[in-house]
């Protein structure tokens, strides 16, 4: 072992480039939050989920021998940026209210979101290797970035509804309910579609309301809640 390479390019390999890009993306979407760009930010918290479940795919396409584990620490890391704080700091701007319980309650929430990340990433990276499933434990950490951009994409926003639901998705996240992998490519093929437009200038809107972002929240609550209910 001291004999070991210590250089960066023993260990770096191509899918862990994409899941600096997973970073970079959560650390743009946490910088446009705090400048009040907030549509701007949601979006970047939708690319780096594009990001998240794309290294995974080109790990397994270029054969990728990750003997140390270097892929999976920097996926997580990466992840608790993106998924994590980005979404943390994102609700916290958007209602940016002033000094006084709320304000408090606002900030807890938010501090819960980053902790139950690292709590449910911390628990994947012990049990990855030892627990034999395919299936998700716990709500995968990059639904509540989704979750919270849609739904602010989607024109129909209410702050406690955000909060509501940042709480329940971050104790899903931490609990030990099975969500299964995304397998229906018919429904990952418009979901793909409509992650395109929404990201695109292209306003698809009908009273209001972002057609694209609301499609795509509603996929993914059906996803939380059917498996919730299946338990």
């Amino acid at each position: 072992m001291s004999n070991m390479n210590t250089e960066m390019k023993s260990f770096i390999a191509l899918s862990d480039v994409i899941s600096l890009l997973n970073m970079s993306s959560g650390f743009l979407s946490i910088i446009c939050s705090v400048n009040n760009s907030l549509n701007l930010a949601a979006i970047l918290m939708i690319v780096a989920i594009i990001f998240d479940s794309t290294d995974g795919w080109v790990a397994r396409k270029t054969n990728r021998h990750d003997e140390f584990g270097f892929g999976k620490n920097i996926d997580s890391l990466s992840d608790i940026v993106s998924f994590g704080v980005a979404p943390a700091i994102f609700i916290y701007s958007c209602i940016n209210t002033t000094p006084g319980i709320f304000q408090a309650i606002v900030i807890l929430i938010s501090l819960m979101i980053v902790v139950c990340g690292v709590l449910r990433l911390t628990r994947y990276n012990v049990i990855s290797d030892k627990v034999n499933t395919t299936d998700f434990i716990g709500f995968p950490i990059p639904g509540i970035s989704f979750i919270l951009a849609t739904f602010y994409l989607s024109g129909l926003y209410n702050h406690y509804i955000a909060l509501t639901l940042s709480v329940i998705v971050s104790l899903l996240m931490i609990s030990n309910i099975r969500y299964p992998k995304f397998d229906n490519m018919l429904l990952i093929g418009i979901s793909a579609i409509l992650i395109i437009i929404l990201i695109l200038p292209i306003n698809i809107v009908l009273f209001n309301v972002n057609i694209p972002a609301i499609i795509l929240l509603l996929f993914c609550l059906y996803y939380l809640i059917i498996n919730l209910i299946r338990r």
